[in-house]
């Protein structure tokens, strides 16, 4: 192996009581991809930003190149070649994508910014990606996974040395992906190191080099990827073997919960009619930027639609913001769980009673009957949390989304929409989330599950609606929800009503 480009050595970081990492110990060489995995909340992200500076540890040393440090700043980690793609988004919104590109790292002429250099070299790195967007586009007006591509082009147009991938692939279709890991492969080559993290493990199997596996806090093993299995990695990050991970489909449905006609967006949805029972699982399918997403905005009044009927339980519903929606039991999971779901400098506790605070007021608030709630959706959904009176941008990943999760539930929904309910999320606590959801269903709630997973989409739901283009492309159910035909009729090779013989 080359000299370690990256050597840390007995790396702990505690929040005061809670020790949340305990004697890190690895290195990393130029040109190679190690994959960090672990559970949400075994630690990952918090090592990761120690070695971005961005977290002091409270134990060990780091040491880059032939300087030692115990503990690191931003400026200096970038000095020294480090550059972070963060699972969470780090962009302004309101600045434009070359602005965010080159944001902290300004190219300039004479004193001043050289705008048409930043905006040409944007333009190149974009291009390099497989991604056509014009560097003067707000962020505001990006798609998740156009951002997930303005965050990665931030690192590319930095001459890093050392390159930290954060999940970085949870908002991208396969052809993205494909074009991402050939960008990494061409960084590898030069000699780049790279340290990726990623919950998807086949993604794990086809990148990387070496493992290093968390649990807890702790290093569980650190071997060549090539020596485990995807089973065997998940079972070191559990420690315990998994049972199957989807629970079983339900094959009876109730009375329709939710009955949508004619709904359509100007230039954007075109007459999408469906129906969602009440004890069903709907998925709804096909690539990024199909209309999934417009499909649940629409139906909580967060995009006006231009002409269509919702109906719940037989009765006509007239939805113009999300508080009519909720009031008339909808419930909404965005895929932006950060920007849209949950409010990060509240705490654990304010979140979850944010939508339903309404019930704990007597005059003044009822915090004792507030905690008593929180403590219970603690402990339903294990959220790993050390106070309810924490902040709740100091959770994992995984964690945020159950607090998020326990937000909608305790106004008591009857109509679940959860867009991309998984991302970024560990295997075990996918699996909880799994079981969560079948038991709503078991209630007799309805759920709709939009997912860019087709092994989620195929284990968990019973009914299968694939988005082509903002239309109904099809409606597959049992035997034909199957990766097959949901790609052919996603991307087209295939029309709604015509036979799979005609097809094969």
């Amino acid at each position: 192996m080359s000299r370690p480009i990256l050597r840390l050595e007995g790396i702990g970081k505690a929040f005061g009581p809670v020790t949340v990492l305990e004697d890190i110990s690895f290195e990393l060489a130029p040109g190679e991809v190690l994959g960090i995995l672990g559970e949400n909340g075994a630690g990952k992200s918090t090592l990761l930003k120690i070695i971005s500076g961005v977290y002091t540890p409270s134990a060990g040393r780091v040491t880059l190149d032939d300087s030692t440090f115990s503990a690191l700043d931003p400026i200096t980690a970038r000095r020294h070649g480090v550059a972070m793609i963060p699972q969470e988004f780090n962009l302004v919104s309101t600045l434009r994508v070359y602005e965010n590109v080159f944001l902290g790292q300004e190219i300039r002429r004479g004193g001043l910014l050289d705008r048409a250099r930043m905006r040409q070299r944007t333009r190149e790195v974009l291009r390099s990606l497989a991604v056509e967007l014009d560097p003067e586009q707000p962020i505001e007006r990006l798609s998740v996974a156009e951002r997930q591509m303005v965050e990665v082009a931030r690192v590319l147009v930095n001459d890093a040395r050392i390159v930290i991938l954060d999940e970085p692939t949870t908002v991208l279709t396969d052809r993205e992906v494909a074009v991402l890991f050939d960008v990494v492969r061409a960084l590898v080559a030069k000699g780049v190191a790279v340290l990726f993290i990623s919950h998807k493990l086949k993604e794990v199997k086809q990148l990387c080099d070496r493992l290093l596996i968390l649990r807890d806090g702790q290093q569980i093993e650190l071997c060549q990827a090539g020596e485990l299995s995807e089973e065997e990695m998940a079972c070191r990050m559990v420690g315990r073997e998994l049972s199957q991970i989807y629970p079983d489909k339900n094959s009876t449905r109730g009375n329709v919960a939710l009955k949508v006609r004619g709904l359509s967006i100007a230039g954007l949805l075109h007459d999408i009619d469906f129906t969602l029972h009440r004890g069903e699982v709907l998925g709804l399918s096909g690539l990024v930027g199909s209309g999934r997403t417009e499909i649940a905005e629409a139906i909580m009044g967060l995009r006006r639609k231009s002409a269509g009927e919702i109906e719940l339980d037989g009765k006509p519903l007239a939805v113009d913001s999300p508080r009519v929606a909720h009031a008339n039991g909808l419930a909404y999971l965005s895929e932006d769980r950060q920007g849209k779901g949950l409010v990060l400098s509240f705490n654990v506790m304010e979140n979850i009673t944010a939508l339903s605070l309404p019930r704990y007021v007597r005059g003044l608030i009822r915090h004792r009957a507030e905690r008593r709630r929180a403590e219970e959706y603690q402990q339903r959904l294990a959220i790993k949390a050390a106070r309810l009176g924490d902040p709740v941008d100091l959770l994992s990943g995984g964690n945020q989304q159950k607090v998020y999760l326990a937000k909608l539930l305790d106004i008591d929904p009857e109509v679940l929409i959860l867009d991309e309910p998984t991302r970024g999320i560990d295997i075990n606590t996918k699996q909880q989330i799994y079981r969560l959801i079948r038991s709503l269903t078991d209630q007799g709630k309805a759920v709709m599950v939009i997912s860019s997973e087709l092994e989620e989409i195929i284990g968990l739901c019973d009914r299968v609606l694939v988005i082509r283009e903002g239309r109904i492309a099809a409606e597959l159910d049992d035997d034909q929800i199957n990766e097959q035909d949901i790609m052919l009729y996603a991307a087209g090779a295939r029309q709604r009503g015509q036979a799979a013989a005609e097809v094969h």
